[in-house]
């Protein structure tokens, strides 16, 4: 079953696809232990109406998830973590994260912003416990 301490919430307004945010949320999830093998996926249709977005977005997501190897489908019993996803899932989220912090630090230096302003940022998003693809006021 899945925990209870797992959110789920996207961006409409993300340059990254909707059903890429989906991916990349439960890849989040199983790098950082929030779901471990066996767990469950909320269904389809619970998925997308938490999310207010159509099923077939949640679907394209949980089939990638599947050709990944981090999940397995099974009618009647819903969308499981596999037991590879959490090997998986940690190597290619820091591979992942990586490239995106090389890229926003790239960013900065291309426009005069001072290394300590970007640590300073870097701090203000870790202690103010930024969330993936939160739409920031």
């Amino acid at each position: 079953m899945a925990k209870n301490d797992v959110s789920f919430s996207i961006n409409l307004d993300s340059p990254i696809a909707v059903y890429v945010q989906i991916e990349n949320l439960v890849q989040f999830a199983i790098a950082s232990g929030k779901l471990a093998p066996g767990d469950t996926l909320p269904s389809v249709r619970d998925m997308s109406s938490m999310l207010e977005i159509n099923p077939n977005t949640v679907t394209k997501a949980y089939r990638d998830l599947e050709l990944m190897q981090l999940v397995h489908t099974r009618r009647g019993v819903g969308v499981t973590v596999s037991d590879a996803a959490p090997g998986l899932c940690s190597d290619r989220i820091h591979t992942m994260v990586q490239a995106h912090l090389r890229d926003a630090v790239a960013e900065c230096v291309a426009s005069g912003i001072s290394a300590t302003d970007v640590r300073k940022y870097v701090k203000a998003a870790i202690d103010g416990n930024a969330q993936p693809y939160e739409i920031v006021a």
